[in-house]
């Protein structure tokens, strides 16, 4: 672009220049009484500009008095041609254009939304019936981006949304038509000579492009579009790697969270490689400064703590997938009873040595992420895992193992002391992978084993938790636990039942996770009731479930307890029968909560008449020894 060699332009130059500085550079070193102190400086320079180019257009149209009204007799082609640089005046709407650009930027991020909506629109006015060309393109996307974010912080997200698509497709038709490296903003303000280069003008014109669909996976996002929301972060992701525009956390953590959207659609290898591909860009933020080194320095204390928050952040979303990937296979493998099917499990592995890999082969191209240096890293750490539901206990294991690892790391940062329900939550996951690992092991001492260990996982936290501030969290406790004991109690007795007469320790280990069980069952009943003691009359909808559930365990429970003493039987069963009671007759009470309970209320109306005979036999046999 030809540059007036003026001294006056070298002065519009040097103001342009400063603004720029005030704005990207010296805002950061503002004090915080006064945030906006550079920010109003660069302003003033650019209303400054502002004046001289309209200064210049009076002086310039005054020549000659055909040009006065050279604006409303131009055809759509000729305003192609001026915006285009092809003319004095078109060059001069654009630069006024792009300082009226920049206003509108101004006053947005000193929190002036009106005032930037207007310089912004005031800058669509000077292009919008101009064609799109080299000269203008950039400014054209990057007037949409900043109206697109105005109006999405307004939550008028189609307003938002009907700007950010334009940019989009006026990239994509340049892109088509044309091609060539454009004229960045900056290139406007400087003298001859001094134009960016044409691979800096590429790397910000790539960058106003993925800034346009990083806001659209956003705006998607909020219209509930998630599958377009999904593919717009993931072109982000792609393209802020490819033109190495990005922060190595921030694009991490990004990756990471995009994870568990393809996690709930059951695309683990799409989550795997995001994963992957987060926790190798993590690393390139640097390595954690030791203890030693963050108590001699804040900045290498706070490089210390966002670096282990980060990557034990990655690290969770990584045991949801190993988690998650499990469940979906329990789901898939299960019987009507919740046990393994071993005819769907040998169906499962045929058609996946049948279809699995050339399934995963056509779908990896399109999702790959990485350049040169860092791809051969995040496939090493992608062929850690798989991706593939496991069909078996070995397979099953492996991704537990992983899972597992990533508890640790994990817990590192989310400790007890400052982190409590991050850590318990992350204890509850651990649990959660023991659970799902014991459905694929088919001995059933070791499957008990499995439990155990979320016992020991889970009870100790709970024991310790003051359920005065942590209520929610005590009942989910309280209730697996409950549940986790009654899961034992089953395995034992299934194992009981192999044998002709169980010993005395087999028999005290059983009653003993009876006990636990109930236990456990009752704590989470009990913090149902009010200060005064008493027990609703009427459960929460988010209770009512939970609440007969584990009242229709305990009945269970009671009934199953081993004893030789004819009394202690008689009042197990009495306890039994009064729980299976409080079942019947609150459905009875509450008809809308006989849904939520089908299959325990029909089995405790069949226990409320069977009971009565058992405890009549019992109560002949005590009198008949008396």
């Amino acid at each position: 672009m030809a540059a007036n060699q003026s001294s006056d332009w070298s002065t519009v130059c040097e103001k342009f220049r400063l603004a720029q500085e005030l704005s990207e550079v010296e805002s950061r070193k503002d004090p915080e009484h006064n945030p906006f102190r550079s920010k109003y400086k660069a302003r003033d320079l650019l209303k400054e500009i502002h004046c001289s180019l309209k200064k210049t257009q009076i002086e310039e149209e005054g020549e000659a008095d055909d040009e006065a009204d050279c604006e409303s007799r131009q055809t759509v082609d000729e305003c192609g041609k001026s915006c285009s640089g092809d003319s004095p005046a078109g060059l001069r709407a654009a630069r006024l254009a792009v300082v009226q650009y920049y206003l509108g930027v101004n006053h947005i991020e000193t929190e002036e939304l009106s005032a930037g909506e207007q310089h912004l629109m005031n800058c669509m006015k000077l292009i919008d019936k101009c064609t799109t060309t080299r000269e203008n393109v950039s400014l054209f996307i990057q007037a949409r981006n900043q109206l697109g974010i105005l109006w999405a912080g307004r939550d008028e997200i189609e307003k938002a949304q009907g700007f950010l698509e334009i940019a989009e497709s006026m990239y994509l038709l340049y892109m088509r038509e044309d091609g060539q490296p454009p004229l960045d903003l900056q290139d406007f303000f400087v003298e001859e000579r001094e134009e960016l280069s044409q691979q800096e003008k590429i790397r910000r014109f790539e960058m106003a492009y993925t800034h346009t669909l990083y806001y659209l996976a956003q705006v998607y996002k909020n219209l509930q579009q998630y599958e377009r929301a999904g593919q717009y972060c993931h072109s982000t992701l792609q393209r802020q790697l490819e033109y190495k525009q990005f922060v190595p956390l921030e694009w991490a953590i990004n990756a990471a969270t995009l994870s568990q959207y393809y996690i709930t659609k059951t695309r683990y290898m799409e989550a795997r490689h995001c994963l992957a591909a987060a926790s190798v860009i993590a690393t390139l933020a640097g390595e954690i400064p030791s203890e030693a080194a963050a108590k001699e320095s804040d900045a290498e204390c706070e490089k210390r703590e966002e670096l282990l928050q980060k990557r034990a952040e990655i690290a969770r979303c990584w045991i949801k997938y190993c988690l998650n990937l499990m469940q979906d296979a329990k789901k898939l493998l299960e019987d009507n009873i919740g046990e393994l099917d071993l005819d769907r499990q040998e169906e499962l592995k045929m058609a996946r040595r049948n279809e699995e890999e050339e399934k995963e082969n056509g779908r990896k191209s399109a999702i790959l992420f990485g350049s040169s240096d860092t791809f051969d890293s995040i496939c090493s750490l992608e062929e850690k895992v798989s991706s593939m539901l496991p069909l078996d206990f070995e397979e099953a294991r492996s991704i537990f193992l992983v899972g597992q690892s990533y508890v640790a790391q994990a817990k590192e940062f989310f400790a007890m002391d400052g982190h409590v329900t991050d850590h318990i939550e992350i204890l509850q996951d651990h649990s959660a992978l023991f659970k799902v690992l014991a459905f694929f092991e088919q001995d059933l001492e070791r499957r008990c084993k499995m439990h155990k260990r979320r016992v020991d996982i889970l009870e100790p936290i709970c024991k310790d938790l003051n359920a005065q501030y942590y209520l929610l969290i005590c009942r989910q406790l309280q209730f697996e636990l409950a549940e986790t004991y009654y899961e034992m109690m089953d395995l034992k007795l299934a194992v009981a039942d192999k044998q002709d007469q169980p010993d005395v320790h087999t028999i005290k280990k059983f009653n003993h996770l009876c006990s636990s069980s109930t236990k456990y069952y009752q704590m989470f009943l009990d913090s149902i009731r009010s200060p005064e003691g008493k027990f609703p009359e009427k459960l929460e909808d988010d209770l009512l479930r939970p609440a007969l559930v584990a009242k229709f365990r305990i009945a269970r429970l009671q009934s199953k307890l081993i004893s030789s003493n004819l009394a202690t039987q008689l009042e197990n069963l009495g306890h039994s029968l009064e729980s299976y009671n409080f079942v019947v007759q609150y459905c009875e009470e509450n008809p809308e909560a006989k849904k939520a309970v089908e299959t325990e209320l029909e089995l405790s109306i069949e226990m409320v008449s069977l009971l009565p005979l058992k405890i009549n036999r019992i109560r002949s046999k005590i009198a008949s020894c008396n």
